[in-house]
């Protein structure tokens, strides 16, 4: 049985075409037991009709319950394409309440962001910034394509930023609470603010959430959706699973060169001290058709390297009946076969891949494949390992590596650590720095244990604090004491350069082995491959030359702007040599919080225009100190390059100016000529009139 109201409308509703169906508090209401679907002759529409009308008016004039969770509890189906901009009937909000007038109601609440004026969808510029692992790298990405299509500018600046996009992290503490600071400051800020990622997707009643728009991490396809309602004064949120996203979306890589793809999502373990899981969810596998094709479609775009990313690469398939060799053995007949693009396989928990053992070393033999794979073992001792539920010993830990090490030439292995977790005795640590000591890893991410909310680890009893840090830096020194790139001097290697380093002077290449090699080389290598000759090698750097250049990028990669693929790679050793990885490394749920020593709040997606860049560059005293300060760096970098091949540096060529300092001098002389003309000038001018 259907209620409806009925009500005469005046002439003006009548005008703006509106029916004599109307729902009012005031009005008494009807009953309609059958209504026929026909309409008269003169064309009016139906009662059914009507009353179709009827509840489409209605919900323009409802408000949505404060509390309601997600978009999904108003919207039947399976959702809309990517970009499609849903109205508000549709899309589930909590709409902006008028603020009271202060003279009437006194003090007014000035905390909450304002509508943007600007109410043109895909005119506002928004502000994007990532927590965590390559994964929400990758989801960044799709998301800053998407708003990038629509429209929307991106900026790396939050100040000029009509709206702010934080990705978030729950793997570590320090990483929620960097994005609760960034919070407050977009608050403070009055910005509207978009949140998405692994903490409100795993936390969605945080009090810091409370008023903001929310994305889920099965939700970024419908991002333009939540930031336009966001950016009208609406707080939005998205937080139930569905399908998977679409691997075809538009996307806006931090480097054009490298292509993290995401494998599958979740995974298939219970660690007792992960929160990841409580985001991610079960395990959930693209197919090996569609991966293939997304390959296809990025070597063609001009990508040189491509990262397979997931919670867990090893569990890949299992829910879809295949598994990762068949995946990387179809992966690996599309990449080209001159070696210009490479493939790297990511983080894998070893309980799933024992059985594969021999088909991924096939595969991480394969010329276009990197021979290098990260997989944690947390603890070097049984009874923490059955604590954490790691669902394996260190006896199967030890034949993964062994057979890796003997069937794979140069491999290269990445570890995890975590340190004072809850019941490990000084035994269960000694243990762990044995099996550090004895394998010598290339990488080893140390992390103190971080109980997070809602784990069963969280529960168990801590062990105390100073423990926990005094063997930190225990491990830490013992790790800092490796000597892993020894011997390489003189060696010739071949490298694929991706990105610039820190300095803005060397590019960064790695090895077959992914040993990261600095080169002092044109920008035009970015996307090539070459031949070098190790110069020079520290604790935490290896210095080379290019000797031939083996793959030249295209004319149009050759343009790119040194900026668009600037990283910050933190160098990691091993026993034949040193690797980078970025500061989004795989973080998992089973890898927990021991993923990347160095925090993961240091780690930023921020996606730079090009007005921006031309702004940043306007300031001419600034641009010329900064390149005279990168000039006396290289020089200080070319000495010691010179001192660690014994080549003895010539003293008078060490104080020859450079261009930047005649510059300069030229600069102070033309100045210091002016101020003596006007002076003079001036000096002239009041001796004639006196």
């Amino acid at each position: 049985m259907i209620k409806v109201s009925w009500k005469p409308l005046n002439p003006l509703d009548k005008a703006c075409g509106f029916s004599e169906f109307w729902a009012g508090p005031s009005v008494r209401t009807r009953q309609i037991r059958s209504i026929p679907d026909t309409s008269d002759a003169d064309g009016r529409l139906s009662p059914r009709k009507e009353l179709r009308r009827v509840s489409s008016l209605l919900s323009l004039h409802c408000s949505v319950p404060a509390a309601m969770e997600d978009i999904e509890d108003l919207v039947a189906g399976g959702g809309t394409p990517p970009g499609f901009r849903l109205p508000l009937t549709t899309v589930g909000v909590n709409p902006k309440k008028k603020k009271l007038s202060s003279k009437l109601y006194g003090s007014v609440d000035s905390a909450k962001p304002s509508p943007v004026s600007n109410s043109i969808p895909g005119t506002q510029t928004i502000y994007i910034k990532t927590f965590g692992c390559s994964h929400n790298q990758s989801d960044s990405e799709y998301m800053a394509g998407q708003l990038s299509a629509f429209g929307y500018s991106l900026t790396d600046i939050p100040e000029e930023a009509d709206l702010w996009l934080i990705n978030t992290c729950t793997v570590k503490s320090p990483s929620q609470s960097a994005m609760d600071t960034l919070i407050t400051k977009c608050k403070t800020a009055k910005k509207p603010l978009v949140v998405a990622g692994c903490v409100p997707q795993g936390s969605r009643d945080l009090k810091e959430l409370d008023g903001v728009s929310i994305v889920g991490v099965q939700q970024i396809d419908r991002v333009v959706e939540v930031v336009e309602e966001t950016l009208k004064g609406h707080e939005v949120r998205l937080l139930n699973r569905k399908t998977l996203p679409a691997l075809d979306l538009p996307k806006v890589r931090k480097n054009k060169f490298i292509e993290i793809l995401p494998i599958n999502v979740g995974c298939l373990g219970a660690c007792t001290y992960c929160k990841t899981k409580h985001a991610r969810g079960h395990l959930g596998s693209y197919t090996i058709d569609s991966l293939v094709g997304r390959v296809k479609t990025v070597i063609a775009d001009g990508v040189k390297e491509i990262w397979l990313s997931s919670e867990d690469t090893g569990a890949y398939g299992r829910d879809i009946e295949v598994n990762l060799p068949m995946l990387l053995k179809a992966i690996v007949t599309v990449l080209p076969p001159d070696g210009s693009t490479m493939l790297r396989v990511g983080m894998t928990n070893p309980p799933f891949i024992l059985e594969h053992l021999k088909e991924i070393a096939e595969v991480l033999s394969h010329p276009c494949v990197y021979s290098f794979l990260h997989v944690p073992v947390q603890s070097g001792s049984d009874p923490i390992l059955t604590a954490m539920n790691r669902e394996y010993t260190v006896s199967e830990f030890r034949a993964v590596v062994d057979t890796l090490i003997e069937l794979v030439p140069g491999m290269q292995i990445a570890t995890d650590i975590i340190c004072g977790f809850p019941g490990e005795t000084d035994e269960d640590f000694q243990r762990t720095i044995n099996l550090i000591s004895e394998y010598k890893f290339s990488q080893v991410h140390i992390s103190q244990f971080y109980p997070r909310p809602g784990t069963p680890a969280a529960r168990m009893k801590k062990v105390p604090s100073n423990v926990v840090k005094n063997r930190s830096r225990e491990l830490t020194s013992v790790f800092e004491a490796f000597t892993p790139y020894a011997g390489m001097e003189g060696r010739i290697e071949r490298i694929w350069i991706t990105e610039v380093a820190t300095d803005g002077i060397h590019l960064v290449g790695h090895t077959k082995g992914y040993i990261q090699v600095l080169v002092v080389a044109s920008d035009s290598m970015l996307g090539s491959s070459a031949l070098v000759r190790i110069t020079s090698v520290g604790r935490w750097s290896v210095f080379g030359e290019v000797i031939e250049t083996l793959n030249c990028p295209d004319a149009h990669n050759s343009s790119l702007n040194k900026s668009s693929v600037k990283g910050d790679p933190y160098l990691c050793d091993g026993p034949c040599g040193s690797y980078s990885c970025s500061r989004e490394e795989d973080t998992c749920a089973c890898a927990g919080d021991s993923c990347g020593q160095k925090v993961p709040e240091e780690g930023s997606f921020a996606v730079r225009n090009d007005a921006s860049e031309d702004r940043s560059k306007s300031d001419l005293i600034s641009w010329v100190l900064k390149k005279r300060k990168s000039q006396v760096r290289k020089n200080q970098l070319d000495n010691e390059i010179g001192s660690g091949n014994g080549l003895k540096q010539d003293p008078h060529k060490a104080k020859d100016w450079g261009s930047i300092d005649k510059a300069l001098l030229g600069g102070i002389v033309l100045s210091f000529l002016t101020a003596v003309a006007v002076l003079i000038h001036l000096g002239i001018t009041i001796h004639a009139r006196a």
